[in-house]
């Protein structure tokens, strides 16, 4: 067909491009300055950290307030969300970015639901979400703007739960946020903020003053040291270029939805490396601590560990890492922390592993040396029994493929979580290894109590009971009556574990789509 200028619509895609200009121009020059000189980028400007060159696909671009000079449009003021899709690593992903240069991100600004149309865009299309988040929450002003008050509601709130059974979400926390964008940052599978400029909390600093009549910086309300701690934000980021890069690591362990295997990758780490240093690892004095991230690096693929939440449930180290290309959760105690033991924080930290590992199919590795859930008045006037129970049940209903490396300590009923009865299940000692329902040291003052007492010297009765119950502790008295399946040189650890994954590989590929009766909880 010829072509003909009288049947062209070229001036309205020109228009449509001069409108498009204006709404990237977000809150204006003076806005976009305020918002360096904050030390932070603009929402487009962290899009661009995430996606991959030349990926961008905005949805909604024109969504904004006009100003129109007869039948032209003068100004375009855009919505202060910013959503579409780009590519992560050559993988699609759905995004939205709260605009900080519009009113601050503050909900009334927005104009139409993007949010909820990008999360279920992410969600029919079976792809990970993330948020990008530099927003407030509501503002009375709405209340003049609709010329009426109203009931909250959040009908969105099933759609982010739903997201969370489906596809893999990640939040960046690149401002202050409060209210609904705070409850956001915790509907995510993992969460970071940025140092010295972001915030999370569910009110700020002058709603506090009017409900308690305290005065309190936004600092010392909802900074990293406050949400760090508490569980409520698993990463910390020196940058908000750091914070993005995290959120980009993170979905590399990922499969797109509960419907893919998740990516595996090629490596050029040998499946048979055995390194001499884990011959040492673990002190054979009992009393001495070591550092478990030395045994992670030295088992796992070089390079390939990824921490989850280093500031929060300390006694318990976690992450993804990858073996033999293969990605999975990793956990193991810590013993500089509370000794190891499992408390309230560390059997929280446990469950949103499992769970998560539960979800998108990804095989468990525990390496173990649990002394058993944290004891005292604070533990017990917190709830650790049920706290503790809650473990036990979050394990006993995972069936993705699960692997425990002994490597000192088991006792109690948190030491008997490193078994699983159902489901692809292996389990290896190192000769270091002891265990059982209690310490000796504790135990021997109970049970052998009358004994002890009636003795010339309790002291020295209390000593050499101990000395006869640790001479019969060697694991080798377990292995003799199958207690315990393998006792291996801990230089096998990874052949061993590669064996393992190589058979989890296969089995997670069956395993494929939501589980039944799993329901993920941020």
């Amino acid at each position: 067909m010829p072509y003909s200028k009288s049947m062209s619509w070229q001036s309205d895609v020109d228009e449509l491009a001069r409108q498009t200009a204006m709404a990237r121009e977000m809150g204006g020059a003076d806005g976009v300055a305020f918002q360096h000189g904050r030390g932070k980028l603009t929402v487009r400007e962290r899009i661009d950290l995430l996606a991959d060159a030349d990926s961008f696909h905005e949805v909604g671009a024109l969504a904004g307030t006009a100003s129109w000079d007869g039948d032209r449009v003068e100004h375009l003021k855009p919505s202060n969300t910013v959503i579409g899709t780009c590519h992560v690593d050559g993988r699609k992903v759905a995004f939205s970015g709260g605009d900080f240069t519009i009113r601050g991100g503050a909900a009334d600004a927005a104009v139409g639901n993007k949010s909820e149309f990008i999360e279920n865009l992410a969600l029919s299309s079976r792809i990970p979400y993330v948020r990008l988040l530099d927003a407030t929450g509501g503002s009375v002003k709405t209340f003049e703007k609709i010329g009426r008050t109203y009931l909250p509601g959040n009908p969105a709130g099933a759609l982010g739960v739903e997201l969370l059974q489906t596809v893999p979400v990640a939040a960046a926390v690149l401002g202050s946020v409060a209210g609904l964008p705070a409850v956001q940052v915790c509907l995510s599978h993992f969460n970071v903020m940025v140092r010295g400029t972001s915030h999370v909390f569910v009110a700020g600093p002058k709603v506090v003053e009017q409900a308690t009549g305290r005065t309190i910086a936004k600092e010392d309300l909802g900074d990293e040291r406050v949400q760090l701690r508490n569980g409520v934000v698993m990463n910390a980021a020196a940058s908000e270029a750091d914070a993005i890069a995290q959120v980009r690591r993170f979905l590399s362990y990922l499969p797109q939805s509960v419907y893919e295997p998740p990516p595996r990758h090629d490596t050029d780490d040998p499946p048979d490396r055995r390194e001499e240093a884990l011959l040492s690892a673990v002190p054979r004095d009992r009393r001495q601590i070591f550092e478990p991230r030395r045994i992670l690096e030295a088992v796992l693929d070089r390079g390939s560990f990824f921490e989850i939440g280093p500031y929060y449930g300390r006694a318990r180290v976690t992450g993804l890492a990858r073996v033999n290309g293969v990605p999975c959760g990793v956990m193991a105690n810590h013993p500089k922390f509370n000794g190891g033991s499992m408390d309230i924080a560390a059997g929280e930290k446990t469950i949103r592993l499992l769970e998560l590992c539960e979800t998108f199919h990804l095989p468990v590795v525990y390496f173990a040396d649990e002394p058993g859930f944290s004891v005292g008045p604070a533990q017990e006037q917190a709830g650790i029994v049920r706290a503790g129970a809650r473990v036990v049940a979050a394990l006993h209903q995972t069936r993705t493929p699960y692997i425990c490396f002994v490597l000192r300590r088991l006792y109690g009923v948190a030491g008997g979580l490193h078994l699983r009865r159902t489901g692809l299940y292996r389990r290896y000692a190192w000769p270091s290894t002891h265990g059982g329902s209690m310490h000796i040291e504790g135990g021997t003052a109970i049970a052998y109590k009358r004994e002890i007492e009636n003795a010339p010297d309790p002291e020295a009765k209390r000593r050499e009971i101990e000395d006869r119950l640790q001479a019969i502790s060697s694991p080798f008295r377990n292995a003799h009556a199958f207690g315990i399946e393998e006792i291996i040189d801990p230089r096998d650890t990874r052949p061993l574990l590669v064996d393992f994954i190589e058979d989890a590989w296969k089995v997670v590929q069956t395993q494929l789509g939501p589980v039944a009766g799993l329901s993920y909880r941020p």
